[in-house]
């Protein structure tokens, strides 16, 4: 699924939370998708530069492989992708890895 994106196979931060239903607000048909209390919802922080078509596959990608295993609706998965410029990084050391050298 992330090769789709392009991502570095060990590029792996993940925080991931569980909410009980009374702390879990949510639309149960927004756009026309009836949506269970079963919903995921996944937010992705990544470097500007993939193309929609990119994000389009992606997205068919990670509900099929959910709808698979462990069994999650593809209308309970919900994607949103958050895109900053390279620089808005820093791995450690206080230090910008993915900035342009020659950026102040």
């Amino acid at each position: 699924m992330v090769d789709v994106l392009n991502v570095p196979a060990d590029d792996r931060f993940q925080v991931i939370s569980e909410h009980d239903p009374d702390s879990l607000i949510y639309d149960p048909t927004y756009l026309g998708i009836a949506r269970t209390d079963d919903i995921v919802l996944i937010q992705i922080t990544l470097n500007q530069g993939r193309t929609v078509e990119m994000k389009r596959q992606f997205y068919a990608a990670v509900a099929s492989s959910l709808a698979a295993r462990p069994g999650i609706r593809p209308q309970d998965v919900f994607i949103s992708l958050v895109e900053v410029a390279k620089e808005n990084w820093s791995f450690g050391n206080g230090i910008a890895q993915y900035a342009p050298a020659d950026t102040p």
